[in-house]
């Protein structure tokens, strides 16, 4: 099902659909199309960027592009239109600019009719945008560009070769005497910052300050206005007049992770073990699987072996593969294993999972691992590869580092960092030789995995590695 409406008989609208569980809203990368390009139903039309990822979007029928709404470079609330199309077989008529929207909506009138009942709407991607009566935040906005609304008409002028309406005028700050509007995180914020939020002009909805409005209370003011081509444009690293800072927005995955991270560093309780073993037959052994014709055509390399290892190791020590429910305050037992890959992109670090990895032969589960990879260097991963994770692998050794702290990936049990395998000295039945050796770092939450448990699991681990055949007598 797609997300769109009916404008008139012959022209149809095409929403920003929820390309991921819960988003509200993605910034549009790059229009593959233009106004008066003949499209056809499931034609990629453009590619937006998600918190979570990029994303084709492909449009649901056949015509003739009346007019794209939006600039390349622009994010997008879910559920506003991006583009219509004539269906109607004809030229597309000529476009006109949006009219300006208005300061408020105004309050729907009643009706005798019972409201429908609530749901998920219909989308192109995904699950749907849960019906709801809460307002959405605003935008932080890009220095020098206009509130959303009329961002948006500016952008559609900008696009049908019309010139922009009139913007209006920005929200007075809250009147003396009257206690300001803000959210209780707004106003630790404000404190924090020591501003008073008597003197902020919110941009909120009906007068209620966002957190961009503090910090914009108290960063250094704003240089004229540029022109309206150049606010629509993508953000770009803003450099200071004295070129000793360069300051560059955070936003899709980057700002996802971060969020993330905080989330998970001061909710989850974490603790951290290392063990250093010797992994030499563990790399013969990917040297002999190179020439195994079952694995022909496929990527065959440590991180296969480590992967296998670890479902070993959980396979043996179950409780480990655990999520803590705080609003049931109950420990969910999963029986399945979602095996998170860490993958640094040009966007970002995403963490894609393979499915059902426990279930996996081991040319199945090099299979995986070489097309998840390949996907996220492509920037193709899709939002539902990094939901649903269990516990996730974080191979740091291919950047040269030994090992760290890894910090959990928010709703998962635990993360094995994997250090650089290199050649050491170590003792070797009874004599120093050199040897393959890597150290091993496993970060749990020690609300669900005590340090026994994780000891244990990282044991086995190390154990596996060392003598690789445990893979078939352990498992």
């Amino acid at each position: 099902m797609t997300t769109m409406t009916d404008t008139t008989a012959a022209v149809r609208e095409f929403k920003m659909p929820d390309v991921g569980e819960g988003l509200t809203e993605a910034e549009i990368l790059k229009w593959y199309v233009a106004a008066g390009d003949t499209v056809t139903d499931g034609q990629v039309v453009c590619e937006v960027e998600t918190a979570k990822a990029a994303v084709e979007l492909p449009i649901p029928f056949d015509g003739t592009v009346r007019e794209l709404r939006f600039a390349e470079g622009t994010t997008v609330d879910v559920g506003q239109v991006i583009i219509t199309v004539d269906v109607s077989g004809g030229a597309a008529p000529a476009p006109e600019a949006a009219p300006p929207a208005p300061a408020a909506a105004p309050e729907p009138a009643p009706s005798a009719e019972p409201a429908a009942p609530a749901g998920r709407q219909p989308v192109l991607v995904g699950y749907g945008v849960a019906e709801s009566s809460t307002k959405r935040r605003a935008r932080k906005q890009v220095p020098g560009q206009a509130d959303p609304s009329p961002a948006a008409a500016a952008v559609q002028a900008e696009l049908n070769g019309h010139s922009a309406p009139p913007a209006p005028e920005a929200a007075a700050a809250a009147p003396a005497g009257t206690r300001p509007l803000a959210k209780p995180p707004v106003r630790k914020l404000a404190k924090d910052l020591g501003v008073d939020l008597a003197t902020v002009t919110p941009t909120g909805p009906d007068g209620v300050i966002t957190r961009e409005d503090v910090h914009a209370a108290v960063a250094p003011a704003p240089e004229p206005a540029a022109p309206v081509a150049a606010a629509v444009q993508e953000p770009v690293a803003v450099v200071a007049g004295d070129a000793r800072e360069t300051r560059i927005p955070v936003k899709g995955v980057r700002k996802a992770t971060a969020q993330a991270m905080v989330s998970s560093a001061f909710t989850a309780p974490h603790v951290t073990e290392f063990v250093t073993v010797d992994v030499t037959r563990t790399m013969k052994l990917v040297e002999e699987l190179k020439q195994d014709r079952a694995f022909e055509g496929l990527r065959v390399n440590p991180l296969l072996l480590i992967s296998k290892a670890l479902l070993v190791a959980i396979r043996r020590n179950p409780e480990v593969n655990a999520a803590w429910d705080e609003a049931n305050q109950e420990i969910v037992q999963k029986h399945y294993v979602n095996l998170g890959i860490a993958a640094a992109t040009p966007r970002g670090l995403i963490v894609p999972n393979i499915k059902d990895a426990h279930a996996q032969t081991l040319p199945e589960l090099a299979a995986s691992l070489g097309e998840l990879v390949s996907t996220a260097r492509e920037g193709r991963t899709s939002p539902g590869a990094m939901q649903g994770g269990t516990v996730t692998i974080t191979n740091i050794g291919v950047f040269g580092i030994d090992t760290g702290t890894p910090i959990l990936n928010p709703g998962e049990s635990a993360i094995l960092a994997v250090g650089a395998i290199k050649l050491q000295p170590w003792v070797h039945k009874g004599k120093v030789k050199p040897r393959q050796v890597t150290t091993l770092g496993l970060s749990f939450d020690h609300r669900l995995v005590d340090g026994e448990l994780g000891s244990k699991v990282l044991g086995d681990v190390a154990a596996i590695l060392e003598q690789p055949k445990r893979l078939m007598t352990w498992a």
